[in-house]
């Protein structure tokens, strides 16, 4: 293997052939801003557990967190320990942690402080001198998108952010990946200005989910599917995202940015570029993320915003045995607040592949149950050579991908019912991960942040698929705005609001109910 792949980060002994070998990360560090907050603890640092106790972790691979605390290492060490324990995936091994907890340093300081970022700096030279970590060093940015600016200009001043020779620097950052196309310009500009484009990550955790990589091997790997997957075969197409939890206190957060900004612009839109691409040449970042970039500049709204779109917030109700408070009685939340808490839209694809075929996305807070999946339902047969009676309970025939939480497909198709009369009604085939592989999914952080330690953009979406979502949903939520009335109120632990069953029985269609 040649020097420049061994400084990207990949493992010089291993064969990229050879299945049987994992894909082991080179020397390298982790710079993680934000390690205070929620998702560092119940999801960064568990995700980088977890890939140590799989060995895909280098000996010397050291984590620095930085933040606005008076900790020494070993209390930042205490931090790790606590996360590890509650959130980590695979089981707690004492070795594993010390193996780990040797490489964990330090800095503390806040983002306008040019001595901690220089202390910073200093801290990744001595980890290259200690622990061999060959200047490959990560900056995961989990911090407010507001403050990406500041800290990359650090970044570049203290020299974190200059790559030498073969060494590599990189940057990842979380969404939102701005509030509005302008803003997300205005972002971009400023991460490309100091990191470049091919060191540039931006994380959506729904791309490294074991289930929605596996959309990519249903369409690609069978000749089951791909020959029907057109408008000649598919009537619609829904993507759901339903969450049964509220905002909890995430009201400084969400308040002003909305079900629409906050899963629509970047989760569903990934899934709808997936479901509806042309085949790649290969599944190498270039060839992946043009067909992307391709069918999401193809995606338009079909009608005026009034008429393809719903929004709604959840009042007061019930979730399961309990009740619970509706949007606005949330700690934070102003009484006369405008943000959706459920959106839904219907897009349509411009090209000849999917001429007339709808795709509808829905997404929302306080639904029924916790689920992501993706439904392709199929035009009805155009001919049927049974009674009525005889077909009266068989629907579309429909394939199900589910993506969270029971992972797996569904096929739905009709079948006789056995006995004396000709009755056809639907079945289903089921295939589940938990049942089909005796290794359980890794989470979706664990793959995303191995990605970024090996320098494998094809999961991580660069700035033109960003920008092309906010050609999208900018003139709807530009459109929300100037409406006189607000988002519908729909009951806590429903299925969202009555303006989002009119947006299909508008179209003789109705929601899935999973």
């Amino acid at each position: 293997m040649s020097p420049a792949k061994v400084a990207a980060g990949q493992n010089p002994l291993r064969d990229p052939l050879d299945k049987r070998l994992p894909r082991i990360a080179g020397p390298c560090s982790m710079v993680m801003f934000g390690v205070t907050g929620d998702l560092a603890r119940k999801k960064l640092m568990p995700a980088i557990y977890d890939l140590s106790h799989r060995g895909l972790l280098p000996p010397g691979f050291s984590l620095v967190g930085f933040a606005r605390r008076d900790w020494e290492d070993q209390d930042f060490g205490t931090v790790v320990h606590e996360a590890v324990r509650q959130h980590a995936r695979t089981p707690f091994r004492e070795e594993v942690w010390r193996q780990l907890a040797e490489g964990l340093r330090f800095v503390p300081g806040s983002f306008d402080d040019d001595a901690a970022f220089d202390l910073l700096a200093q801290t990744v030279h001595d980890l290259d001198e200690a622990r061999g970590t060959g200047g490959n060093h990560a900056f995961y940015l989990s911090i407010p998108p507001k403050s990406f600016a500041q800290v990359c200009r650090q970044l570049q001043r203290s020299g974190l952010s200059e790559q030498r020779g073969d060494a590599w620097r990189r940057v990842v950052i979380e969404k939102p990946f701005g509030h509005d196309l302008a803003s997300a310009t205005e972002l971009n500009d400023i991460v490309e200005g100091v990191f470049p484009p091919d060191a540039v990550f931006r994380i959506d955790h729904y791309l490294g989910k074991e289930t929605v990589q596996n959309l990519l091997a249903i369409r690609f790997a069978n000749t089951l599917f791909e020959p029907i997957w057109n408008a000649a075969y598919v009537d619609h197409v829904q993507i759901t995202m339903a969450e049964d939890i509220g905002i909890g206190g995430r009201a400084g957060y969400y308040d002003g940015v909305g079900a629409a900004r906050d899963v629509i612009q970047n989760h569903l839109l990934q899934l709808l570029a997936l479901v509806a691409m042309e085949e790649p040449g290969s599944f190498d970042a270039a060839h992946l993320r043009a067909e992307k970039e391709k069918v999401l500049a193809a995606v338009r709204l079909p009608g005026p915003v009034t008429a393809c779109s719903a929004r709604g917030r959840y009042a007061q109700g019930w979730q399961g045995s309990e009740p619970v408070q509706g949007y606005v009685q949330e700690e934070g939340v102003a009484a006369d607040s405008a943000t959706e808490t459920y959106a839904a839209l219907k897009l349509s694809v411009e090209n000849r592949r999917w001429a007339g075929v709808p795709f509808y996305l829905r997404t929302g807070k306080r639904l029924a149950k916790r689920v992501t999946e993706i439904a392709v339902l199929f035009r009805r047969a155009p001919f049927l050579p049974f009674s009525p009676t005889e077909t009266e309970e068989l629907g579309q025939n429909a394939l199900v991908i589910r993506v969270q939480p029971d992972e797996g497909v569904t096929v739905r198709f009709g079948s006789k019912v056995p006995g004396a009369q000709l009755e056809v009604r639907d079945v289903t085939m089921d295939f589940g991960y938990g049942r089909s592989f005796t290794e359980s999914s890794p989470e979706a952080y664990e793959r995303l942040i191995l990605d970024v330690l090996l320098g494998d953009p094809p999961l991580f979406p660069r700035h033109q698929e960003v920008e092309q979502s906010w050609r999208i949903l900018d003139p709807v939520i530009d459109q929300w705005s100037q409406l006189a009335e607000g988002p519908q109120d729909y009951p806590a632990g429903g299925w969202g609001p009555h303006s989002a069953d009119e947006l299909l029985e508008r179209d003789g269609r109705r929601w899935r109910m999973p």
